[in-house]
């Protein structure tokens, strides 16, 4: 009896192996980064609707955007996964792949790279947050043209998409309930830059009584 255990346990652990690596196969898996408390996933920022409009504007966050230099430029492999997560996002079995790999983490990001890309995209990231109950996402934006007819009371409850400023030092929007700007000031409420670039124990961003980050 002992030994059937044991073998129906390492059968359970090997399909969930092989549930998890289908569905690396099928999103291009997760990435992780050393500032935040969990994973994240991104697309090439050289996809960004309106960030690649405002990469050839003086002043906006986009102009000098961290996606486009560093290890996200310096290794091939780092933009061929990229451009692998982006082919996926119309894969009818996308939904159900995220799910997957999201649904063991309490926190969770949406684009550290990359943005929206349609409004059948941001659906199809709702239905990922609804499968994934025990997870808080966060998503920040800059595609405005997503969320102006959206109601905020529609979206899932453990998601928040913070519509971000586009300009260095611009107000947060008004149209929209939860908001990130960037400030070349000292005022700014993230405690990384203080904390070796690191969220550690804040979770602001995740947070939606924190209106503006």
């Amino acid at each position: 009896a002992a030994s059937f255990k044991l073998d129906k346990l390492q059968a359970v652990g090997y399909y969930e192996i092989m549930l998890i690596k289908k569905a690396k196969e099928i999103t291009g898996g997760l990435t992780y980064t050393s500032k935040m408390p969990g994973p994240s996933y991104n697309t090439p920022a050289s996809r960004c609707l309106t960030g690649a409009k405002l990469r050839a504007v003086p002043g906006s966050v986009c102009s000098s955007c961290y996606a486009l230099k560093g290890n996200y430029k310096r290794f091939p492999k780092v933009e061929e996964a990229l451009e692998r997560r982006f082919q996926s996002l119309n894969r009818g079995s996308w939904i159900e792949a995220m799910a997957t790999l999201i649904s063991k983490h309490k926190f969770f990001r949406w684009h550290d790279a990359g943005d929206i890309q349609s409004a059948k995209h941001l659906q199809n990231i709702f239905e990922v947050c609804k499968l994934t109950p025990g997870t808080k996402h966060w998503m920040p934006t800059r595609e405005a043209q997503f969320l102006k007819d959206l109601d905020p009371d529609t979206i899932p409850t453990n998601l928040i998409i913070r519509m971000s400023s586009h300009m260095i030092d611009q107000p947060p929007v008004k149209f929209w309930p939860w908001t990130s700007t960037v400030t070349s000031g000292h005022d700014a409420s993230c405690p990384a830059p203080k904390q070796g670039n690191k969220c550690k124990n804040c979770r602001a961003c995740w947070d939606r009584d924190v209106r503006t980050v």
